[in-house]
């Protein structure tokens, strides 16, 4: 495991820098708007810990839009079929941990309801399509298990990779979920990074990220890390990458797992396989058609019980919407 992570680090080390020299800025990408009378939100609420909170209410939510409160339209809760992309980084870190995250990757295929849907989109360069959505995990895990990695020096565009990939679930209906498995490192421009999280903010699309970094993570107590291991956790590339995925997550109402191990990735796959099909539905009529982005917040009030202890939830939901512009007379 030494050599393999002192190889993994040289290889993830390096694969950015080269790409970055050689690039030229690209015209800056416009902005896409999107006009819309009805505004559906999405909202997964936990417990402390970790399980989805249910038996809430209309009553129990309060949603705003840039800050007033809204009169929820439309709510139910939903426990419906999921649709998930699977879209994995293909180069070395995906190689070099397979044993670590795409043996507990298998399992999260395994822990889908019989209903749900499942697709698989690999990336380095540019996304390839690998399997389209299908309820047969079977066939999903043999996908899976089939990839093919770039061991080379080539790029990782995490940004460009998800926008196509966006484009690709905009034909797509229903509740969408991509699980993105990746290191976070991103050879795209940087201008690309700060469009794709402003289109998640507004999409439909609720993305959960799973770092692959693994066993680069060690803890501080573990006396027994490699040099490599211990160069790799300093780097700030491997910090900006943690909160890149972080964003990326938290821009839709998702989530980032950050697993050192095997153990910790199963756990991670477990608690997705739970999250992606279990949500509270909500929707609103927007009372200003400007045509401008706004921000989405919502709490939850926790229904009276037996007792006075606090309840304290978490709650996840998309960030934005692009408001409806008036139509010209």
């Amino acid at each position: 495991m030494r050599l393999l992570a002192h190889i993994m680090a040289a290889l993830l080390l390096c694969a950015a820098a080269p790409c970055r020299a050689q690039q030229s800025p690209p015209a800056q990408t416009p902005a896409v708007r999107v006009s819309v009378e009805r505004v559906n939100v999405g909202v997964i609420v936990t417990n402390l810990q970790g399980n989805f909170a249910e038996g809430l209410t209309r009553a129990n939510f309060r949603l705003f839009d840039n800050g007033l409160e809204q009169a929820i339209t439309d709510f139910a809760a939903i426990d419906e079929p999921a649709q998930v992309l699977l879209l994995i980084e293909a180069g070395p870190a995906v190689y070099l941990l397979e044993t670590s995250h795409l043996s507990a990757a298998h399992g999260f295929l395994q822990g889908l309801a019989t209903s749900d849907r499942v697709a698989l989109v690999k990336y380095a360069e540019a996304p390839e399509p690998i399997l389209d959505f299908t309820t047969d995990k079977e066939l999903a895990s043999s996908a899976l298990g089939a990839l093919h990695y770039n061991l080379g020096f080539g790029s990782l565009n995490l940004s460009a990779s998800l926008a196509k990939t966006l484009a690709w679930l905009n034909n797509t209906a229903g509740k969408k979920s991509v699980v993105l498995l990746s290191t976070g490192i991103d050879t795209s421009p940087s201008n690309e990074s700060r469009v794709i999280l402003s289109q998640l903010r507004t999409s439909d699309v609720r993305l959960f990220a799973v770092s692959l970094v693994g066993e680069l993570r060690a803890g501080p107590k573990d006396k027994k890390k490699s040099p490599a291991r211990k160069s790799a956790a300093a780097d700030p590339q491997f910090g900006e990458a943690d909160q890149f995925l972080q964003q990326l997550a938290e821009s839709t109402g998702g989530r980032a797992y950050f697993p050192a191990n095997l153990k910790d990735f199963r756990s991670a796959y477990a608690e997705l396989a739970q999250l992606i099909r279990h949500e509270y539905s909500l929707a609103f009529a927007p009372q200003t058609h400007d045509g401008a982005i706004h921000t989405i917040k919502v709490t939850v009030d926790p229904p009276s019980g037996p007792t006075n202890a606090p309840v304290t939830y978490r709650v996840d939901h998309r960030q934005a919407y692009v408001a409806p512009a008036t139509t010209p007379n």
